[in-house]
């Protein structure tokens, strides 16, 4: 995105330059634009690579943007000026504050307008990019402060990540919705399907309201592990005395860290009865919902520690994006806001996608 506004704002200094805009002809008009040439740069986040715009047929000096020597001085203000203008909303003034900060100055709203779209472009992009095969799918979803028709709101952010033939995680989509509810979770679980997401045979998550109906309607054939860390920290809530709160959170590890399904669902058993007397609501609940952590020893026992909880996506993820946001308390609108976590999410797709390292090795698959 840095690279993207910096060749902007070089293609309006080289149209101020000429004395005319793209394909525009005028009596003012001096020389023409001769392609571009490309440029890597030095900054703070790493090298990256421009296209330099040239000029032809000018009788004076050639041209050489203002904003490249301005870049060179001050870099690491022109790239927080890129974030500021995707955390904001990308509004006419902050458009105009982000390309000041490129040396250039009074706008003309066309030129704002390129400015407003341009990350908009980026992030669209990567968003929609298609998917291919992903094994292992992990979901979850957190909220943010928006405002939405006149008042402030809770909305959430749904996000998925996955796991597929290059044995790395990928960061595969993230939606803005109104509430957990089954229509948004359908629609952000199809919007991966059409984008070619195939091959899905286990899924993770926790069990918030909607996803359950929308991930069977729409990924029904994969095996679904409910996350154990979720399951423990219900469980505790369920615990009728603070007695049974310190001590059923370990008594369900035990459960979880069994080495073979056959002695987790022993294990369970036991702990079921032993709370059958003392805590019946318990009892009840346990008896429905933790079998639903157990899917995990379905899996080869390697992949086993990391798709037993959701902790992938939210210790990677959703904690990433509450230290980003956290000093923006509410979003103006659904496009800032889906702006600024698509950002903060591409980041973590590249730095997942240099990994030297397997997240999940294939070759234990069959061991």
């Amino acid at each position: 995105m840095f690279a993207r506004a910096f060749e902007l704002a070089m293609q309006i200094e080289r149209e101020r330059f000429l004395g005319a805009g793209f394909y525009e002809r005028t009596p003012e008009r001096h020389g023409y634009a001769n392609g571009y040439k490309p440029k890597r740069i030095d900054t703070p986040a790493g090298t990256v690579s421009v296209q330099v715009p040239k000029t032809a047929g000018h009788d004076a000096e050639p041209f050489y943007p203002q904003s490249l020597e301005r870049g060179r001085r001050s870099v690491r203000a022109v790239m927080l000026a890129v974030a500021e203008m995707y955390v904001k909303g990308v509004s006419t003034r902050d458009a105009e504050a982000v390309m000041g900060e490129f040396g250039i100055e009074s706008l003309s709203s066309s030129q704002v307008s390129r400015a407003a779209k341009l990350l908009d472009e980026e992030l669209d992009g990567w968003r929609n990019r298609p998917l291919g095969q992903v094994e292992y799918l992990i979901v979850d979803a957190r909220y943010e402060k928006m405002r939405h028709g006149g008042v402030v709101r809770d909305v959430t952010v749904l996000s998925a990540i996955g796991i597929g033939p290059d044995e790395r995680r990928r960061v595969l989509g993230v939606s803005v919705a109104l509430s957990e509810a089954e229509v948004h979770w359908r629609s952000s679980l199809e919007s991966l399907v059409a984008r070619g997401l195939r091959g899905v045979e286990f899924i993770v998550s926790d069990d918030p309201a909607g996803l359950r109906a929308a991930r069977r309607a729409v990924l029904g054939g994969a095996t679904w592990q409910r996350c154990q860390f979720h399951l423990a920290q219900n469980a505790i809530h369920h615990a009728p005395n603070a007695e049974i709160r310190k001590r059923i959170g370990a008594e369900l590890r035990a459960v979880w860290t069994a080495s073979t399904l056959a002695k987790a669902e022993t294990a369970l058993a036991e702990l079921v009865a032993s709370y059958h007397t003392c805590a019946p609501r318990l009892t009840a609940w346990l008896e429905k919902n933790a079998p639903e952590g157990l899917a995990v020893f379905t899996l080869p026992e390697p992949h086993r520690r990391r798709l037993r909880t959701s902790n992938p996506i939210e210790r990677a993820v959703q904690q990433e994006l509450k230290r980003r946001t956290a000093k923006l308390r509410v979003f103006p609108s659904e496009d800032s806001l889906l702006r600024m976590v698509s950002a903060i999410l591409v980041e973590i797709d590249e730095k997942w996608a240099s990994d030297t390292k397997a997240y999940i090795k294939w070759e234990c698959q069959d061991g």
